[in-house]
């Protein structure tokens, strides 16, 4: 813990950031490492009545019992646009500000969806693996490979990511249509109202969807069904959204024809019958994983905390529910 400092707004920080927000974290802030400590529930008796900050990723999130037990507790800055880990009804019931780390990060993340699919498509890693083994020498070509080109694309969700996506699929000559909540004004692709609707009408089907309970599951064994033997899936969400299971059965079965995921359910654990598909490339959750995009994510972290602690408008504030009582 940073040495307690009168005119430092106390704050706990979750999960280890990089070391440039670390370092003026501890500047800053009256600072409390809650990965570090043994016995996090004893350190929050002890500590938690003066923390008023949270600073955590939206992988981690804040556990309810975490926010429990900060009764002063203000403001909440998530490294990353992730919002399924913490509970924002009961932020919203609390009177908390909730920060996040969006724009930055979508461009990163929009090119690891388009890799992933290329990288699919054409067996990228299977072909980098048949020629360090020796297999092209040995037995020649690998086998063919799909086109991308005039091929049809349909998005889970078309927010900032979504969208960026969509771009970069025009740009390979694809067909792009979605699915979300509502059916958005003045883009030029078609809607379907339901993933399942969506699923049968596309050859590649990239999740970029919030997570949480809302989404968790969407896609199942029928919306894989709808995708095809031909069909690949992308996913640069969250894990939970895909019914793993369903998806390692349809790949042992040849009811689907690949996958690229960046996310899983359980990270870091995988399910180990992905670990031996050839037609399935995986990453490990490094979508924003670039040096720029994580340098300016910390860089939002530290001024939404510094505009809360000086009464200003947060640069990127996340909009609450209406609390309820």
């Amino acid at each position: 813990m940073t040495q307690a400092h009168p005119e430092r707004p106390e704050l706990l920080i979750v999960a280890p950031m990089t070391p440039f927000v670390m370092q003026a974290l501890e500047h800053d802030y009256t600072t409390h490492r809650l990965w570090e400590q043994a016995d996090r529930a004893a350190y929050l008796r002890e500590h938690g009545a003066g923390i008023r900050g949270v600073a955590t990723n939206g992988g981690v999130g804040l556990k309810p019992e975490i926010m429990a037990a900060l009764p002063a507790l203000e403001m909440v800055a998530i490294y990353g646009v992730g919002l399924d880990a913490i509970d924002l009804n009961e932020a919203a019931r609390r009177g908390l500000s909730v920060s996040t780390t969006p724009d930055v990060l979508t461009n990163d993340v929009a090119d690891q969806g388009l890799a992933l699919l290329l990288a699919a498509a054409r067996r990228i890693s299977y072909g980098d693996r048949y020629v360090r083994a020796g297999q092209w020498a040995q037995h020649g070509e690998m086998p063919l490979t799909t086109r991308l080109g005039g091929k049809r694309a349909g998005i889970v969700g078309l927010g900032r990511v979504g969208q960026a996506l969509a771009r970069r699929l025009l740009a390979l000559d694809m067909q792009v249509l979605y699915t979300d909540r509502a059916e958005l004004p003045g883009l030029p692709y078609q809607f379907f109202p339901d993933i399942l609707s969506l699923a049968r009408e596309v050859d590649v089907l990239i999740v970029a969807a919030a997570g949480g309970e809302g989404t968790r599951k969407l896609v199942d064994a029928g919306v894989l069904a709808a995708l095809g033997s031909d069909g690949l899936l992308i996913n640069i969400s969250r894990g939970t959204i895909v019914d793993e299971e369903a998806l390692v059965a349809a790949l042992q079965r040849g009811e689907l024809g690949g996958a690229g995921l960046d996310v899983f359910a359980a990270e870091p654990t995988v399910p180990p019958a992905l670990l031996e598909m050839d037609n399935v490339v995986l990453a490990p959750h490094a979508a924003s994983g670039t040096r720029e995009s994580r340098h300016e994510m910390g860089e939002l972290v530290l001024a939404n905390l510094k505009a809360h602690f000086a009464g200003q408008t947060l640069p990127t504030p996340v909009r609450l529910p209406e609390p309820t009582r």
